[in-house]
């Protein structure tokens, strides 16, 4: 039998005309259909939500629903806090903008809604669609790297130029100064690394931070076992009263490094989120609705599927929709890439973040929120980023074998040096296996292709140019 083709017959999550062939949903007394399992999949989990928008008007750029990891799509969390599986910082799973109004005479007058200002009565205009959520992590990590330097460069000066600079001060006094100065350079500063290395050991998901964690570790105890008790570690063969060197300088650079590649990560990973706000800034933060015969401004959040919505001349439409009374030409070049303005006209569908031409005409809204097209393209755009190429899946078995292997390096170089090293050898055997962690604990083989994915997907999207996925961008 043949499909019946109606123009009225419309997918009811993505509005796609269907026929009678298409999958079906039953919700008594209706049939409705689908233009994908997937669609059909979103549907049958909330059918409110689309047959009542009104009653479920979502609101995609005002609000964070959940984080998720980008290096691990399986992790999602309510709260931001660092992947419990690699240690990233995990981020919003879908872009949120807050638009807010000022008074061009008074900075200092900012409220949600349009309106006038209490002092001068000015009409207040929209500011710039800003992030939802600042980002604490940033903040948080450039606070650490500046403290954690601030004592880093003493106990550096101290364990590199103590002699010289310092010669009035004693090797016993300069060990003491350099273990007061690391605790907060290496336990306050590096705090976080800390708590995900135990995580990653806790949930045997061994990872970079593993590394860094048990390598400062190392070197700090061993550092402050052997200003404590110097007697259990002698250096007999070089004087009487030598004492056995200590690595506090070692744990805090690692630290300060390890941080100055977090705020790098984090700053980079903050200019892809403005890329994609960048893209969300296409569609103006207020419409103009009618309400019988007035034009009422109102935040773009705010409308509903169903509001009549007016676009005056040089204006850019608000949200997706279909012209019900007036004509123009609209510039639709951001969203398709087509140069000539399209003549739309009573029965035509507009586009958010198109621009209108010297005409002006009323639509009807149809899809808001996260359900426009420039929205569903924003969506595209971030998933695509947390999407994982083949070459971060090699870099993933690296890192899966790569620490297992520095643990076995390190140990095997502790029973070399304690069979058959020069006296005395339980010294020189710690020396050799803390010299092995410290050096191999700065890994970034574990940042370095996420960045890279996120970083190339947001500057192709401020190009135009949209990646499907990494796999496309590889």
């Amino acid at each position: 039998m043949n499909a019946q083709i109606d123009d009225g017959l419309r997918d009811p999550v993505c509005g796609m005309v269907v026929t009678t062939d298409s999958l079906h949903f039953h919700l008594s007394p209706d049939d409705y259909y689908f233009c994908c399992a997937g669609c059909r999949t979103k549907f049958a989990a909330d059918p409110d939500r689309y047959l009542n928008p009104d009653a479920a008007a979502p609101q995609p750029l005002n609000g964070v629903s959940a984080y998720i990891c980008p290096m691990c799509p399986e992790v999602r969390s309510e709260v931001p806090a660092p992947c419990p599986t690699c240690g990233m910082a995990l981020e919003p799973e879908s872009v949120s903008v807050v638009t807010q109004f000022g008074c061009p005479m008074h900075p200092e007058v900012i409220e949600s809604a349009p309106g006038v200002c209490p002092v001068c009565a000015m009409g207040l205009e929209p500011l710039a669609p800003r992030a939802a959520q600042d980002n604490p992590e940033l903040a948080e990590m450039t606070r650490r790297l500046w403290i954690g330097l601030v004592f880093t460069v003493p106990i550096v000066l101290l364990a590199m130029g103590g002699a010289t600079l310092f010669g009035s001060l004693s090797p016993r006094t300069n060990q003491w100064l350099q273990l007061v100065l690391s605790i907060p350079a290496v336990f306050w500063a590096g705090g976080p690394f800390l708590a995900r290395a135990v995580t990653s050991v806790r949930t045997r998901n061994l990872n970079m931070f593993t590394l860094i964690g048990l390598g400062v570790s190392a070197a700090w105890a061993f550092s402050a076992a052997v200003t404590c008790v110097p007697a259990m570690f002698p250096i007999g063969h070089l004087s009487a009263n030598a004492l056995a060197p200590v690595y506090f300088e070692a744990a805090a650079v690692i630290i300060v490094l390890t941080l100055v590649g977090q705020v790098l990560e984090l700053r980079a990973r903050a200019k892809t989120q403005s890329a994609v706000l960048g893209l969300l800034e296409l569609a103006p933060p207020v419409a103009l609705r009618l309400s019988g015969a007035d034009e009422q401004e109102v935040p773009v959040h705010e409308v509903r599927s169903g509001d009549r919505l007016v676009v005056r001349p040089g204006a850019k439409v608000p949200v997706d929709g279909r012209v019900i009374e007036g004509s123009s030409d609209v510039d639709e070049s951001a969203m398709s890439g087509e140069a000539i303005p399209v003549s739309k006209s009573a029965g035509d569908a507009v586009i958010a973040g198109t621009v209108n031409g010297r005409g002006r005409f009323v639509f009807e809204a149809e899809r808001v929120g996260e359900h426009t097209l420039l929205a569903q393209v924003v969506a595209l755009v971030r998933a695509a980023q947390r999407t994982r190429p083949d070459i971060q899946r090699i870099a993933d078995r690296v890192v899966q074998y790569f620490v297992p292997l520095v643990l076995a390096i390190s140990a095997v170089a502790f029973l070399i040096w304690y069979a058959v090293g020069p006296e005395p050898q339980l010294t020189y055997a710690l020396l050799s296996a803390v010299s092995v962690l410290i050096i191999a604990c700065p890994c970034a083989v574990g940042l370095a292709t996420p960045m890279s994915i996120a970083v190339g997907t947001a500057r192709a999207a401020k190009l135009g140019v949209l990646v499907r996925d990494a796999q496309a961008l590889e």
